[in-house]
């Protein structure tokens, strides 16, 4: 099925007057009230504020989803509202022009997360917000998305809950760029991958903590076990001379863009693995993180 069979012309706003992302939301929540749906309008922007609080749904590329599961409506809308001067969030971010607000049942899991995984798709297609601002008929908007080729799977597949942006290292990088960029983004892991973005391996804290303890054993089996030196001293005088190569595990697992997420998932449990590296024509695009099948299919 295509985005554009899920969008209707009524429900699409051009020359949003909001200065703040609440406002967008509740000039497309006016769309619904004008339109004489009958659904519970506090509630529903409770929810979406309180998605919002959890976490930014602004996307990027001058797109922003915001959106709520909640039985304060009785089907699935979409509402999408172009801002011409855009809305900017902080002096840092960029102005969003293009607010898609997706409300949902609570009981509504699939379709919901397949159509922001395809209104992502959609803000990631190049060139799209500028033919976007150009748009002047609402069903000109339609007609760009049915062109852009964007669809819903049937399936819930990986595509739809991986990440596209993985943190990398080589292996001729350092152990110290390998904590900086753990620190940096709020990893406990990072692919290790060669100057062809081919995925050779992993390299996480506990292999960071190994290499100034090698002989953890020891100490775990006999307490008083003799240190002659610090070993996290010693770690970090050589930090800018340990290098990935001497590091990294090549125990991974794999998988692609297309693969189901519930066979996914089951073999996350069953090998009791965090993370699984998304692979397309042996380049690593993606990765499936086990906290992101809980946020993204089970809260929401």
């Amino acid at each position: 099925m295509k985005l554009a069979n899920l969008l209707m012309e009524r429900r699409i706003k051009l020359g949003l007057r909001a200065t703040t992302k609440d406002e967008a939301v509740r000039e497309l929540l006016d769309l619904l009230k004008a339109e004489g749906v009958d659904f519970q309008y506090d509630a529903v922007l409770t929810s979406v504020r309180e998605r919002e609080q959890i976490e930014n749904t602004s996307y990027g590329h001058g797109f922003a989803f915001p959106h709520a599961r909640t039985d304060a409506v009785a089907e699935l809308f979409i509402l999408v509202g172009i801002s011409r001067h855009g809305i900017k969030e902080t002096e840092d971010s960029e102005p969003v022009h293009v607010v898609c607000l997706l409300l949902t049942p609570s009981h509504i899991a699939k379709l919901y997360l397949q159509t922001l995984s395809g209104m992502a798709r959609l803000a990631r297609t190049e060139g799209i917000l500028d033919r976007i601002k150009k748009i002047q008929l609402a069903s000109d908007f339609i007609k760009l998305v049915s062109d852009a080729g964007v669809s819903i799977d049937k399936e819930l597949t990986v595509r739809e809950v991986m990440r596209y942006k993985v943190a990398t290292v080589t292996p001729d990088d350092t152990l110290k760029d390998v904590a900086n960029a753990m620190f940096r983004y709020r990893l406990s892991a990072l692919a290790v991958v060669d100057h062809n973005n081919k995925l050779l391996g992993v390299i996480n804290d506990r292999d960071l903590i190994k290499a100034a303890l090698p002989d953890y054993k020891s100490l775990i089996s006999n307490l008083n076990y003799s240190i002659d030196v610090e070993p996290f001293e010693e770690l970090l005088k050589q930090e800018d001379k340990i290098k990935v190569s001497q590091l990294y595990r090549e125990d991974f697992e794999t998988t692609t863009p297309d693969t189901r997420i519930v066979e996914v998932a089951a073999m996350m449990i069953f090998k009791d693995t965090k993370r699984v590296f998304v692979i397309e024509d042996d380049n690593l695009v993606g990765v499936l993180l086990r906290k992101d099948i809980v946020n993204m299919i089970i809260r929401g």
